[in-house]
């Protein structure tokens, strides 16, 4: 917790976090209007899926430009820009008055989520650097507490009984804040890299590190959308208890990010995901067990696993040598959150033609592929 104490006690650290608590806020709040949206809308299951996926559209088309960009006018400015346009955007879904403006309301509210995603990260990557503090991971707890207080919000929505009204004064909150603490990394610049040619053996690491972010990530997301069916068709659980994988897997993923990155700095970034990898492989077993309660703290220890995985990939990207740390973010973003995406419907069509259970085996081999990948980073000693 030695991280977190350090994130309130400073400003410095706390305007970057808030950042990364303020994005999830925000989509939060989108996430719990969705069926409101279909039904002021009129819209199929279907059409809601194709609007959705604009929104995954829209940050796709932001990470080829986003490094460029954060870049040019620095990593600070880049951070409260994008959460003020996040902000705005955050908006529009809510007041679109048709399917077609829907789409493209969720396509820049995902681009603009893009952008602000790459620039947290690597505003946090520079401020690490230039103080040599650790808060990475912390700052991803940050994300997961947005999610939380995004929830908290479900329980006022009779009491506003307007969904805009409702995102407004998330809005209103966020910018708040920000408003406050935003001067404090305002001026932040990325460090310059000296240039060096193109080769492979540059660019290797970085493409193991994307490789398992894919794998991390698309894990995590299907962990997510597939725990609780899992616990009602396989484990037989009561209805009671379907949603308690999901809620072990969020608590000790929030908690694990509090605690991670005082580990992080006496055993390293690979010596971190390894153990993290450890410690989901245990809990892929328990699930696998199929008993209800080994399965709920299965996913408990899942996500304690995955915790300290996705901060490290980001602070590992924004590190590699000889490639700036916002191209380095940029990229283990884009691999990531492709995993994050594609994994989910894929394990649907497995668990379609085959069962759940094959679709949890197959996880576990991924994690397993992870802690390989680890294996060879620390054997090669590219990144510690």
């Amino acid at each position: 917790m030695k991280s977190l104490r350090t994130i309130l006690k400073n400003p410095r650290y706390f305007g970057p976090a808030w950042v990364f608590a303020s994005l999830n806020i925000l989509f939060g709040t989108w996430v719990i209007y969705i069926p409101s949206v279909k039904e002021k809308l009129g819209i199929d299951k279907a059409d809601l899926g194709i609007a959705i996926f604009f929104l995954s559209f829209g940050v796709f088309t932001v990470f080829p430009i986003a490094a460029k960009v954060i870049n040019k006018i620095g990593v600070g400015k880049a951070t409260s820009l994008g959460i003020l346009g996040s902000s705005i955007m955050a908006l529009l879904p809510l007041l679109a008055p048709d399917y077609y403006l829907l789409m493209g309301a969720l396509y820049l509210f995902g681009a603009f989520n893009g952008f602000t995603d790459i620039a947290m990260n690597t505003l946090v990557t520079e401020i690490e650097k230039q103080d040599r503090q650790m808060f990475m991971s912390a700052a991803h707890g940050f994300f997961s507490l947005g999610g939380v207080l995004a929830g908290l919000g479900s329980f006022f929505i009779m009491a506003i009984g307007s969904p805009p009204v409702h995102m407004l004064m998330a809005v209103v909150l966020v910018l708040g804040v920000n408003a406050i603490f935003f001067k404090r990394y305002y001026h932040v610049k990325a460090a310059p890299v000296r240039k060096e040619p193109f080769n492979m053996k540059l660019f290797k690491p970085l493409m193991v590190i994307g490789a398992v972010a894919f794998i991390a990530m698309g894990s995590e997301g299907a962990i997510i959308d597939w725990s609780g069916l899992y616990l009602k068709e396989i484990s037989m659980a009561p209805e009671a208890l379907w949603g308690a994988g999901f809620l072990g897997f969020q608590i000790t993923m929030t908690l694990g990010r509090f605690v991670a990155d005082a580990i992080s700095t006496k055993i390293g970034s690979v010596k971190i995901v390894a153990l993290g990898a450890c410690t989901a492989i245990v809990g892929f077993v328990m699930v696998l067990s199929t008993v209800t309660y080994m399965a709920i703290l299965g996913f408990a220890l899942i996500g304690l696993g995955f915790s300290v995985m996705a901060p490290e990939f980001f602070r590992i990207g924004g590190n590699v040598p000889g490639i700036n740390s916002a191209q380095g973010v940029s990229f283990i973003a884009g691999m990531g959150y492709s995993g994050f995406l594609v994994a989910p419907p894929i394990l649907g069509v497995v668990a379609k033609t085959w069962s759940l259970v094959i679709c949890f085996i197959g996880l576990l081999g991924c994690v397993l592929l992870i802690l390989m990948a680890t294996l060879l980073l620390h054997r090669k000693r590219v990144i510690t």
